[in-house]
């Protein structure tokens, strides 16, 4: 194989979340070094000159029932890439009021000019869940209210909460990567509020917030909604996505045992975000 070239790897995944982040994190300890968020996985980059020496047993998370991944590669020159990467991300808008950029694009003259540098993080904008949490914050007075963004990822939500002026964020994720990248784009947005931590739901104090922000997945929400209520002020507000319109009857019914109250509902595709009050 020509050494004049980069390898991608087209991953299928299922759940996205946590799997494009485990899924991350492990072929990165393998030598892959650049990572691109896509609708239903991550395209993965890998130089060809040391693909010989990846053995794709390693990879546990191809080898788990938990997650459905499928994959397909091919070759991609390598003085091309970076300049590929970068024409193909666009920036983000929403609601004629937020803007979500990386770092190489213009400033734009929104009121909130959001600058994200992925780097192995899941939540750009581009997602559809990440795209309609986005527009739930935008409604949402943030001012002195306590938030907790819930698997944040790039930090994209907790970001936009603390330049609405929220008093504290907390970013909490269980990847040590998300912590790093959230912590750098909170300081590329001068966002000093904004407080990151390596957990669970596990590390959630009771009650401590007016504002939750969970983009995670079915199964997983599932399993924290009951943290999440307790972790939330009387009146306070749950914002979710991450799962599909099959999965919305167990989740309300989930919410509504824990004194949750749906209250309002969106949909990209077959991508769903609810908001509730507790």
């Amino acid at each position: 194989m020509p050494d004049s070239l980069f390898v991608c790897y087209d991953f299928k995944v299922e759940p996205l979340y946590p799997g494009c982040e485990i899924l991350i994190a492990q072929l990165s300890e393998l030598g892959f070094d650049s990572f691109q968020e896509n609708n239903d996985g991550i395209s993965a980059y890998i130089d060809s000159t040391i693909l010989s020496s990846v053995n794709f047993e390693d990879i546990q998370i191809l080898n788990s029932t938990d997650f459905d991944i499928s994959f397909e590669f091919y070759n991609v020159k390598k003085q091309n890439w970076n300049i590929k990467w970068e024409s193909n991300f666009e920036p983000i808008y929403i609601d004629d009021t937020c803007c979500v950029r990386a770092p190489f694009h213009k400033k734009s003259n929104y009121k909130y000019d959001l600058v994200i540098e992925p780097k192995m993080s899941f939540g750009t904008g581009h997602h559809q869940t990440t795209h309609m949490m986005l527009e739930f914050a935008l409604k949402e007075n943030f001012k002195e209210k306590r938030v907790l963004d819930m698997g944040c990822g790039t930090g994209v939500l907790a970001i936009l909460a603390s330049m609405k002026g929220a008093v504290s964020v907390d970013a909490i994720d269980i990847d040590p990567w998300c912590i790093e990248n959230t912590n750098e784009n909170a300081q590329k947005n001068d966002c000093s509020t904004v407080n990151c931590f390596l957990g669970s739901s596990i590390t959630l104090k009771t009650p401590s917030y007016d504002l939750i922000f969970a983009n995670i997945n079915r199964n997983i929400l599932l399993e924290q909604i009951t943290s999440y209520s307790e972790a939330l002020y009387t009146r306070g507000v749950l914002l979710m996505s991450g799962f599909y319109q099959e999965d919305i009857v167990s989740l309300i019914e989930c919410c509504n045992t824990n004194g949750l109250s749906l209250v309002e509902e969106k949909h990209r595709d077959n991508w769903r975000a609810l908001k509730f009050i507790k």
